[in-house]
């Protein structure tokens, strides 16, 4: 322990003299450490908010759209004629028993006006169980009911941001808005979401019961078809198990005989959004690893300017040996200086990263997210950085022939 303390005070004591030539031999240590945090800080919050979207969504999600289809010779793209229906949503939480919920939905934009106030948003009809799978809570008022579905109610929920925009401060329940100059009733507002995967504002959105949506705003020569149908499945383990019921249910329902392509697509949303975030966090890897080259040449650098240090005090080498010191004495005198050089490089480092990751937040306004299991790692693997590329220059010092350093001019 003695001599780990006189070999910090000497290490000490020669970057004191040098103080300039450290610090330049910190420079590669300190770049690599603060591009690694800043790297790994956006790629951690770029995986933050993937995952908050994701949960944003719901969980367990399946997505039931129309497929293509073919008459005349001619085939439709996906979505290209309407072959759901809301029967369909109701026979599967019937017959489908790895699934909970299954809520029918269309979809369209439109006009709203409230007073002197309009705004074009996105229209949705559906039944109450959209918000149960969406886990989407009414924070004011109440949700759809069954009854308003039943009855084709002229009610509406609506988002955070239609009740910003048209009511401000004005609280919106019991007001009377005209959607596509129809008018309804506002029942409830819903939790602010936020963005979507997509980047869209999920709170600029009206829901309107299903039926009220079909007569009485989005006409259509099939009233009773709709755009696509949200599942939720009773489990994450059972999301592969209720993707085949519902397969095998849509192909009865709408006669899908052997050859003949399905009229339906399902989608798994959970999946897709998890290889987002996996993409998310190789891409924050692949920065880190890409950065990181550089404290392998502030490596290089700390090693070359440790040979030249033991060159420099070569006469010194011999004089401590001279007077007792031994060849490990001498290894971690060097060694220690190297890793101090390192560790100190490595701690600038982490407070530059750190500056430059919230520099980043506020100009591009994306959140970053420092992990202390990075900041740790960055730590240790600059002292191993000096470990490694310092232990050639100190077995040199060490290997150093007394009489001959001595001699040494």
């Amino acid at each position: 322990m003695n001599n780990l303390g006189q070999a910090l005070r000497i290490a000490l004591r020669a970057l004191r003299i040098n103080k300039m030539r450290s610090f330049l031999t910190m420079l590669g240590i300190i770049i690599g450490i603060a591009a690694v945090i800043a790297m790994m800080a956006v790629g951690s919050g770029a995986s933050y908010v993937i995952s908050q979207q994701i949960a944003s969504i719901g969980s367990n999600i399946l997505l039931v759209i129309p497929g293509s289809t073919t008459s005349s010779g001619i085939r439709t793209g996906s979505g290209g004629v309407q072959t759901l229906k809301a029967a369909d949503a109701r026979a599967m939480m019937t017959d489908c028993p790895s699934v909970e919920l299954a809520s029918p939905v269309v979809r369209s934009s439109g006009q709203i006006v409230y007073g002197n106030q309009n705004w074009s948003t996105l229209l949705m009809g559906t039944t109450p169980e959209l918000f149960e799978i969406r886990e989407w809570p009414v924070v004011s008022g109440r949700s759809i009911s069954s009854s308003d579905v039943d009855g084709a109610a002229k009610t509406c929920v609506i988002g955070r941001t239609i009740a910003q925009t048209l009511f401000g401060d004005e609280d919106p329940l019991g007001k009377m808005i005209r959607i596509k100059k129809v008018p309804f009733i506002v029942i409830g507002i819903l939790e602010a979401k936020g963005q979507s995967p997509q980047g869209t504002d999920q709170d600029d959105v009206i829901f309107v019961p299903l039926r009220t949506a079909q007569r009485k705003l989005m006409g259509s020569q099939f009233p009773d078809t709709v755009g696509s149908i949200l599942v939720k499945a009773k489990s994450e383990e059972l999301l592969p198990k209720a993707e085949k019921e519902i397969n095998d249910l849509l192909n009865q329902r709408h006669r899908i005989t052997n050859g003949k392509d399905p009229d339906f697509t399902v989608r798994n949303l959970s999946e897709i959004l998890a290889v987002a975030e996996q993409s998310s966090k190789a891409m924050s890897l692949l920065l880190g690893a890409v950065a990181s080259i550089s404290l392998i040449v502030g490596g290089i650098g700390i090693m070359n300017i440790m040979l030249v240090s033991v060159t420099e005090r070569t006469r010194e080498i011999g004089i401590r040996m001279a007077i007792g010191a031994k060849k490990r004495d001498i290894l971690l005198q060097f060694l220690t200086e190297a890793v101090l050089l390192t560790v100190m490089g490595g701690l600038i480092g982490i407070a530059l990263g750190a500056g430059g990751a919230t520099v980043v937040s506020k100009i591009l306004s994306w959140p970053t997210m420092i992990s202390p299991v990075a900041v740790t790692v960055a730590v240790l693997f600059s002292g191993a950085v000096g470990i490694f590329f310092g232990f050639y220059p100190a077995r040199k010092a060490a290997g150093l022939n007394p009489i001959e350093a001595l001699r040494y001019e």
